[in-house]
Formats: structure tokens, sequence, C-alpha cells
């Protein structure tokens, strides 16, 4: 057998490992959409009516702030999946799985494609949940079949981003209690940026800095494909943003894995 096919069918033993405690423990996965579905509520009917109004459309309120803030929920989701992978990665350095698997003839790409590929499997039903509530309380996508696509593969590719770093601090935080915290800021970032508010209201510094965070990008591409706003060049800024976390975030994670197996 190749180094390739050997490679791919480790990582899909791995990724089995990682679905079957998925379907074991489909309460981590409810959990994941649990928050941002909270957010979602308490956005829409605690805040909506004001923030609504304040963004100067037509219909205002509630109705309005719905069809803004989804996208920003949604990117919650995403990032809130990624910590989850950060978690089970630590959990598998520290609990010793992980040394034994280096006993065994399994290549070491596949536990950490494993872990990546099962955590974006998760992320796309935790959104799945947010986006099917979203339409409960008053969300109406505009989105066509191409951008249903296109918003398939920016959530995809978002994912794997996030999740590629998320394995890297999940390895490098040392413990479960770290790798639970360290990812934190990833799911506050849409607040800083366009998920629940435009930029143009936020003051100064905050401002620059939601204007150039990776998040607000992706936010209004989504937001874009999903109701048919403007993306201008968010949706090419999205894609190198996330080309480049993914990077950093794989070869942090394959250095760190690679670290730990020669200890």
């Amino acid at each position: 057998m190749s180094s390739l096919a050997h490679t791919t069918s480790d990582s899909w033993t791995m990724l089995r490992r990682n679905l079957l405690h998925m379907l074991r423990y489909p309460s981590v996965t409810v959990i994941l959409a649990g928050m941002p579905v909270i957010f979602l509520l308490l956005f829409v009917y605690v805040f909506g009516g004001t923030l609504g109004a304040g963004l100067g459309g037509v219909s205002g309120g509630r109705a309005q702030y719905v069809e803004y803030v989804t996208p920003g929920i949604v990117l919650m989701a995403v990032a809130a999946a990624a910590q989850g992978a950060a978690l089970s990665v630590a959990m598998d350095m520290t609990e010793g799985i992980v040394a034994r698997f280096r006993t065994m003839a399994i290549s070491r790409a596949a536990v950490l494609t494993g872990h990546v590929v099962g955590s974006i499997v998760q992320t796309m039903i935790a959104v799945g949940i947010v986006l099917g509530v979203a339409v409960l309380v008053g969300f109406r996508p505009t989105a066509g079949p191409v951008e249903w696509l296109g918003t398939v593969g920016m959530v995809a590719l978002v994912a794997l981003a996030l999740t590629w770093l998320c394995v890297a601090l999940g390895m490098a935080s040392g413990s479960v209690e770290n790798a639970s915290n360290v990812p934190m800021p990833l799911v506050l970032l849409p607040f800083f940026g366009s998920g629940f508010v435009p930029t143009e209201s936020l003051p100064g510094g905050l401002r620059w800095f939601a204007e150039y965070q990776p998040f607000t990008p992706v936010t209004e591409t989504l937001r874009g494909l999903l109701t048919g706003t403007p993306i201008g060049n968010s949706g090419l800024v999205a894609v190198l943003w996330c080309v480049g976390i993914a990077t950093v975030g794989y070869f942090w994670a394959r250095a760190a894995y690679h670290r730990a197996s020669v200890r």
C-alpha cells in the first residue's frame, strides 16, 4: 500500500472514531448549537426591536434584525464547534490515547485529520440547527441554489480554518482546562465585527478593528449570499483569511504533534 493510500485509510479510521463519539454523545452537538441559539433568541427578542429600528430599513424592528444577525450567529456556531475540537484533541493528548496510537502503525497525519474532518461534520450539523431556529423566529433567506452552495462552501471553509487553528491551540494548551479557555476569543470575535451591528456604528479604534478582523468579511459574505445584500470584495478577503488561518493552524498543529511524538 502506498503512503498516500495508507494515510487515507488511517484518516478514515480516525474519522469513524470521531463520528462514533458524536453518535454516542449527540448532546455534545446540541450543546455546541445551544449557545448560538440562545444568543439568537436573546438578540432577536430582547434587543431586536431597538437594533432593527437602528438599521434604517423599510421594515425595521425584529423582522429586519433577524435577517441581519443570523450570519453572525452562524459564525458563533462555527467557532463553538471548533472550540470543541480543541477540547477533544487536548483530551486525547492528556489521557494517553495518542501515546497508544504512536505504538501502532498509524499515520501521524491521520489522527489530526480525523479530528478536523469530524469537527467539520459536527459544525455543519450545528449550523443547520441554528439556521432552522432562525427560520422559526422569522429569518427568510432569499438565496437560490447557487447562493446556498456558496454558503455551504463558505461555512465549510471557515470551519476548516478555525478547526485547524483550534486543534493547534488544543495541542499547545497542555491541559483540557486550558484548551477550554484558550479558543474562547474566537467565539466572541463576531461581536467585535459586523455580526451584530454595522461597523459604521462603532467608535474609533473599535471600528477600525471590526473592519479589518477576519470575521467581518466572512459575515458580510454570508449575509450577502443568504439575504442578497452587496458582497463587494468581502468574498475574496474572506477566502484569503480562511486559507491563511488554515495554513498556519495546519503547520502549527503538525509541528506540535511531531514534538509530542518524539518526547
